[in-house]
Protein backbone atom coordinates (compact mmCIF):
# COMPACT_ATOMS: atom_id res chain seq x y z
CA UNK A 1 0.00 0.00 0.00
CA UNK A 2 1.94 3.47 -0.92
CA UNK A 3 -0.24 6.53 0.12
CA UNK A 4 1.09 10.08 -0.90
CA UNK A 5 0.22 12.91 1.43
CA UNK A 6 0.09 16.51 -0.46
CA UNK A 7 1.43 19.01 1.45
CA UNK A 8 1.79 23.35 1.58
CA UNK A 9 2.66 26.04 3.23
CA UNK A 10 0.14 27.85 5.18
CA UNK A 11 -0.26 31.74 6.38
CA UNK A 12 -0.76 32.56 9.84
CA UNK A 13 -4.11 34.15 9.89
CA UNK A 14 -2.73 36.86 12.72
CA UNK A 15 1.10 37.64 11.96
CA UNK A 16 0.68 36.62 8.30
CA UNK A 17 3.88 33.99 8.81
CA UNK A 18 4.39 30.77 6.72
CA UNK A 19 3.07 27.52 9.07
CA UNK A 20 2.02 23.97 7.80
CA UNK A 21 -1.21 24.24 6.40
CA UNK A 22 -3.85 22.69 8.75
CA UNK A 23 -6.02 21.02 6.51
CA UNK A 24 -2.96 19.70 5.23
CA UNK A 25 -1.32 18.88 8.72
CA UNK A 26 -4.59 16.65 9.46
CA UNK A 27 -4.36 14.45 6.63
CA UNK A 28 -0.85 13.86 7.62
CA UNK A 29 -1.77 13.11 10.70
CA UNK A 30 -4.40 10.31 9.08
CA UNK A 31 -1.32 9.31 6.96
CA UNK A 32 1.01 8.41 9.71
CA UNK A 33 -1.82 6.76 11.65
CA UNK A 34 -2.42 4.48 8.69
CA UNK A 35 1.61 3.87 8.24
CA UNK A 36 1.60 2.43 11.95
CA UNK A 37 -1.67 0.22 10.91
CA UNK A 38 -1.89 -0.89 8.06
CA UNK A 39 0.75 -3.66 7.16
CA UNK A 40 3.48 -2.93 4.29
CA UNK A 41 1.78 0.31 4.19
CA UNK A 42 4.60 3.38 2.48
CA UNK A 43 4.40 6.97 3.03
CA UNK A 44 5.15 9.51 0.46
CA UNK A 45 4.85 12.94 1.66
CA UNK A 46 5.25 15.71 -1.37
CA UNK A 47 5.08 19.65 -1.49
CA UNK A 48 5.60 21.68 -4.72
CA UNK A 49 7.38 24.86 -4.02
CA UNK A 50 10.54 26.34 -2.18
CA UNK A 51 12.43 23.31 -0.73
CA UNK A 52 14.57 26.03 1.69
CA UNK A 53 10.92 27.31 3.30
CA UNK A 54 11.46 26.74 6.93
CA UNK A 55 7.73 26.37 7.70
CA UNK A 56 8.15 22.47 5.58
CA UNK A 57 10.22 21.61 8.87
CA UNK A 58 7.22 21.34 10.86
CA UNK A 59 5.99 18.62 8.65
CA UNK A 60 9.02 16.58 9.58
CA UNK A 61 8.60 17.38 13.54
CA UNK A 62 4.88 15.48 12.69
CA UNK A 63 7.22 11.90 12.21
CA UNK A 64 8.01 12.03 8.66
CA UNK A 65 11.63 10.77 7.67
CA UNK A 66 11.88 12.34 4.38
CA UNK A 67 9.52 14.98 2.73
CA UNK A 68 10.12 15.48 -1.41
CA UNK A 69 9.91 18.53 -2.88
CA UNK A 70 9.15 19.76 -6.10
CA UNK A 71 11.38 22.49 -6.92
CA UNK A 72 8.78 24.82 -8.43
CA UNK A 73 8.95 28.85 -9.19
CA UNK A 74 7.01 30.95 -6.80
CA UNK A 75 3.68 31.87 -8.36
CA UNK A 76 4.10 28.61 -10.95
CA UNK A 77 1.41 26.34 -11.42
CA UNK A 78 2.33 23.38 -9.13
CA UNK A 79 -0.57 20.59 -10.45
CA UNK A 80 1.54 19.88 -13.82
CA UNK A 81 4.52 18.60 -11.58
CA UNK A 82 2.64 17.17 -8.58
CA UNK A 83 0.79 15.09 -11.94
CA UNK A 84 4.10 14.27 -13.27
CA UNK A 85 5.76 12.79 -10.20
CA UNK A 86 2.95 11.05 -8.50
CA UNK A 87 2.31 9.54 -11.89
CA UNK A 88 6.09 8.13 -11.54
CA UNK A 89 4.96 6.31 -8.04
CA UNK A 90 1.11 5.32 -8.72
CA UNK A 91 -0.16 5.76 -4.88
CA UNK A 92 -2.98 3.80 -4.02
CA UNK A 93 -4.08 6.70 -1.84
CA UNK A 94 -3.83 10.39 -2.44
CA UNK A 95 -4.51 12.36 1.47
CA UNK A 96 -4.69 16.09 1.11
CA UNK A 97 -6.44 19.13 3.04
CA UNK A 98 -9.30 20.55 0.88
CA UNK A 99 -7.62 23.50 -0.09
CA UNK A 100 -4.28 26.04 0.10
CA UNK A 101 -4.00 28.52 2.86
CA UNK A 102 -2.11 30.50 0.29
CA UNK A 103 -2.31 31.10 -3.05
CA UNK A 104 -5.42 31.01 -5.23
CA UNK A 105 -6.72 28.45 -1.94
CA UNK A 106 -9.92 27.29 -5.37
CA UNK A 107 -9.46 23.90 -4.16
CA UNK A 108 -9.13 22.48 -7.57
CA UNK A 109 -5.68 20.42 -6.98
CA UNK A 110 -7.41 17.46 -5.54
CA UNK A 111 -9.63 17.12 -8.72
CA UNK A 112 -6.80 18.11 -10.96
CA UNK A 113 -4.88 15.06 -9.34
CA UNK A 114 -7.72 12.82 -9.39
CA UNK A 115 -8.38 13.54 -13.24
CA UNK A 116 -4.92 12.68 -13.91
CA UNK A 117 -4.34 9.26 -12.19
CA UNK A 118 -7.95 8.60 -12.90
CA UNK A 119 -8.92 7.84 -9.40
CA UNK A 120 -11.76 8.22 -7.26
CA UNK A 121 -12.51 11.08 -4.74
CA UNK A 122 -14.51 12.07 -1.95
CA UNK A 123 -14.25 15.91 -0.77
CA UNK A 124 -14.74 16.79 2.97
CA UNK A 125 -13.53 13.30 4.46
CA UNK A 126 -13.47 13.47 8.25
CA UNK A 127 -11.43 9.66 8.55
CA UNK A 128 -10.25 6.42 7.76
CA UNK A 129 -12.60 3.59 8.94
CA UNK A 130 -10.96 0.81 6.93
CA UNK A 131 -8.43 0.32 3.86
CA UNK A 132 -8.05 -2.96 2.33
CA UNK A 133 -9.09 -3.53 -1.61
CA UNK A 134 -10.95 -1.08 -1.58
CA UNK A 135 -11.40 1.89 1.44
CA UNK A 136 -14.15 2.95 3.77
CA UNK A 137 -14.21 6.87 4.61
CA UNK A 138 -16.47 8.98 6.78
CA UNK A 139 -17.56 11.97 4.67
CA UNK A 140 -18.31 15.61 7.17
CA UNK A 141 -21.92 16.38 5.55
CA UNK A 142 -23.59 20.16 7.30
CA UNK A 143 -24.66 20.20 10.90
CA UNK A 144 -22.55 17.67 12.01
CA UNK A 145 -23.77 14.56 10.33
CA UNK A 146 -21.32 11.82 8.97
CA UNK A 147 -21.43 9.48 5.81
CA UNK A 148 -19.42 6.25 5.70
CA UNK A 149 -19.11 5.94 1.77
CA UNK A 150 -16.85 3.51 -0.10
CA UNK A 151 -14.44 3.88 -2.65
CA UNK A 152 -12.36 1.83 -5.18
CA UNK A 153 -8.76 2.61 -5.28
CA UNK A 154 -6.56 4.91 -6.41
CA UNK A 155 -8.45 7.36 -4.54
CA UNK A 156 -7.79 10.82 -3.82
CA UNK A 157 -9.34 11.93 0.09
CA UNK A 158 -9.48 15.76 0.68
CA UNK A 159 -9.73 16.59 4.30
CA UNK A 160 -11.63 19.08 5.89
CA UNK A 161 -11.72 20.64 9.47
CA UNK A 162 -13.65 17.51 10.69
CA UNK A 163 -10.66 15.55 10.50
CA UNK A 164 -8.66 15.20 14.02
CA UNK A 165 -6.39 17.94 15.20
CA UNK A 166 -2.96 16.99 14.15
CA UNK A 167 0.30 16.39 16.53
CA UNK A 168 2.49 18.68 17.79
CA UNK A 169 5.76 19.06 15.93
CA UNK A 170 8.56 17.77 17.63
CA UNK A 171 12.06 20.27 17.23
CA UNK A 172 14.35 16.99 17.24
CA UNK A 173 12.59 15.30 14.38
CA UNK A 174 12.34 18.21 12.76
CA UNK A 175 16.07 18.92 12.32
CA UNK A 176 16.98 14.99 11.75
CA UNK A 177 14.28 14.96 8.95
CA UNK A 178 15.57 14.97 5.27
CA UNK A 179 14.32 17.53 2.67
CA UNK A 180 14.80 15.88 -1.23
CA UNK A 181 14.91 17.97 -3.58
CA UNK A 182 13.26 17.04 -7.07
CA UNK A 183 13.94 19.15 -10.29
CA UNK A 184 10.57 20.14 -11.70
CA UNK A 185 9.28 22.28 -14.66
CA UNK A 186 7.50 25.40 -13.66
CA UNK A 187 4.61 26.16 -15.90
CA UNK A 188 3.54 30.19 -15.18
CA UNK A 189 -0.04 30.27 -13.30
CA UNK A 190 -1.57 32.47 -15.84
CA UNK A 191 -5.11 32.87 -14.04
CA UNK A 192 -2.89 33.77 -11.10
CA UNK A 193 -0.74 36.51 -13.15
CA UNK A 194 -4.13 37.78 -14.07
CA UNK A 195 -5.50 38.31 -10.56
CA UNK A 196 -4.66 41.40 -8.64
CA UNK A 197 -4.48 40.88 -4.82
CA UNK A 198 -5.70 42.75 -1.94
CA UNK A 199 -5.66 42.94 1.55
CA UNK A 200 -8.55 40.90 3.25
CA UNK A 201 -11.19 42.44 5.58
CA UNK A 202 -14.21 41.50 6.94
CA UNK A 203 -17.62 40.93 4.95
CA UNK A 204 -20.83 43.11 6.09
CA UNK A 205 -22.52 41.32 8.33
CA UNK A 206 -25.62 38.88 6.53
CA UNK A 207 -28.94 40.13 8.00
CA UNK A 208 -30.97 37.38 10.02
CA UNK A 209 -33.70 36.43 8.11
CA UNK A 210 -36.88 35.08 10.65
CA UNK A 211 -37.90 31.65 10.22
CA UNK A 212 -41.17 30.91 9.11
CA UNK A 213 -43.30 27.59 8.21
CA UNK A 214 -44.25 29.32 4.31
CA UNK A 215 -43.28 31.98 2.09
CA UNK A 216 -46.10 34.63 3.55
CA UNK A 217 -45.14 34.42 6.82
CA UNK A 218 -41.35 35.05 6.57
CA UNK A 219 -42.45 38.39 4.63
CA UNK A 220 -45.21 38.85 7.13
CA UNK A 221 -42.35 38.75 9.67
CA UNK A 222 -40.05 40.48 7.96
CA UNK A 223 -42.30 44.14 7.18
CA UNK A 224 -44.12 43.82 10.47
CA UNK A 225 -42.62 46.24 12.73
CA UNK A 226 -42.88 44.61 16.57
CA UNK A 227 -44.62 46.84 19.32
CA UNK A 228 -42.49 49.14 20.74
CA UNK A 229 -40.43 49.11 17.96
CA UNK A 230 -38.75 51.10 14.60
CA UNK A 231 -40.58 54.59 13.78
CA UNK A 232 -42.84 55.77 10.37
CA UNK A 233 -41.76 57.78 8.37
CA UNK A 234 -44.86 59.54 6.00
CA UNK A 235 -43.42 61.18 3.12
CA UNK A 236 -39.59 61.51 4.12
CA UNK A 237 -37.30 63.43 2.14
CA UNK A 238 -34.48 61.21 0.91
CA UNK A 239 -31.83 62.92 3.21
CA UNK A 240 -34.55 62.00 6.25
CA UNK A 241 -34.82 58.40 4.50
CA UNK A 242 -31.29 57.88 4.29
CA UNK A 243 -30.34 58.74 7.58
CA UNK A 244 -33.32 56.41 9.45
CA UNK A 245 -31.55 53.37 7.55
CA UNK A 246 -27.97 54.65 8.63
CA UNK A 247 -29.08 54.85 11.98
CA UNK A 248 -30.75 51.37 11.60
CA UNK A 249 -27.62 49.65 10.65
CA UNK A 250 -25.40 51.22 12.97
CA UNK A 251 -27.84 50.34 15.73
CA UNK A 252 -27.98 46.74 14.53
CA UNK A 253 -24.34 46.87 13.95
CA UNK A 254 -24.54 45.91 10.74
CA UNK A 255 -22.32 48.82 10.02
CA UNK A 256 -19.12 49.73 12.12
CA UNK A 257 -18.25 52.67 11.00
CA UNK A 258 -17.02 55.82 13.06
CA UNK A 259 -19.68 58.72 13.89
CA UNK A 260 -20.25 60.95 10.57
CA UNK A 261 -18.63 64.42 11.19
CA UNK A 262 -21.58 67.10 11.41
CA UNK A 263 -22.31 69.70 8.22
CA UNK A 264 -22.00 73.23 8.13
CA UNK A 265 -25.62 73.48 8.83
CA UNK A 266 -25.54 70.84 12.27
CA UNK A 267 -27.26 68.15 11.08
CA UNK A 268 -25.33 64.80 10.31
Amino acid sequence: MRIAVLLSLGLHPASGRARRAELDAKALELALRLAETVPDAELHAVHAGDPDAGALRDYLGMGLDRLHVLDVAQGADPVPALNRHLNEIRPDLVLTGMRAEAGEGSGMVPYLVAEALEASLVADVAGISDLADEATVIQALPRGRRRQVRLRLPAVLPFNAAAPEPRAPAFARARRGIIERHRAESVPDDFLEACENTLWRARPKRMGLPAGATAAERMKAMTEARAGEGQVMVHPTPDEAAAALYDYLVEHRFLDLQAREPTANGQK
